[in-house]
């Protein structure tokens, strides 16, 4: 008769179920592969599956009794990293998505608001056009591979340990909402400097001929350049979004 003691059974469940906490956290909290859309049985599988690849890449876990005190704090510490690190990844989302808020303002296509079902949120049309773009981006560009090689390099960073929230004096995770106004504005402010020369021309022309009703061709002017400046810049958001992201996950490592 075979028989196996909790020791033994914590010694071979702690190599898995740490880092699959952590995972799973961090699938949860990242944008793309942690929306609604994705199935929680292919999330858990896809987690399980990345978590036995990198067993040989990981450090010894540490075997603590799953009904101790101890393992509680290790279950939050892993979820908080999880989810940290996905909140890193949503940051360089948000930032673009708010360039295309101020692109939008700028534009005059604000008031073009709706119920995005995928965020549960009200947006505007080109933020978000901005997102899926990146969102396309994310995945073009093996970035879901840099997430997963973050999640891993995180346990020689933030060990699971004695302790669990040692990282967030690291990290100082509530210092990172500047980066959301920062990389929004560098990737907006092309078109917002495009867009106020515009309107400085249009004002221009409004008091040299003051007959003509600059209202109605301002807004056709101005929607039409601020499309074409989009045209010509997308293809240059890869550069910025690719360094934020790189910045975000070095705090991982």
């Amino acid at each position: 008769m075979i028989t196996l003691t909790e020791a033994q059974l914590t010694a071979w469940l702690a190599p898995i179920f740490w880092p699959f906490i952590r995972v799973l956290a961090l699938f949860s909290a990242l944008p793309v592969l942690g929306q609604r859309s994705v199935p929680a049985r292919v999330r858990i599988g896809l987690v399980f599956l990345i978590v036995v690849a990198a067993q040989p890449s990981l450090p010894p876990m540490p075997a603590v009794a799953l009904d101790s005190p101890l393992a509680f704090m290790l279950v939050l510490q892993n979820v908080l990293i999880g989810v940290t690190l996905g909140f890193a990844v949503r940051i360089v989302f948000a930032a673009v998505e708010f360039a295309g808020e101020l692109i939008g303002l700028q534009m005059g296509l604000n008031y073009a608001g709706f119920f995005d079902p995928a965020s549960g949120a009200q947006g505007t049309a080109t933020a978000r056009f901005f997102g899926a773009t990146v969102g396309f981006l994310f995945i073009a560009i093996n970035a879901h591979l840099l997430v997963i090689a973050a999640v891993v390099q995180s346990f020689h960073a933030f060990p699971v340990g004695a302790e669990p929230f040692a990282f967030l004096r690291a990290l100082q995770p509530q210092t990172w909402g500047a980066e959301v106004f920062a990389l929004g504005l560098w990737i907006a402010l092309p078109l917002i400097g495009m867009l106020l020369f515009v309107n400085l021309v249009l004002g221009i022309i409004s008091r040299v001929a003051s007959q003509m009703n600059i209202f109605a061709i301002g807004f056709p002017i101005t929607l039409g350049v601020g499309l074409l400046g989009i045209l010509l810049t997308l293809p240059m958001m890869q550069a910025p979004f690719t360094m934020a992201l790189e910045r975000m996950l070095a705090n991982f490592r």
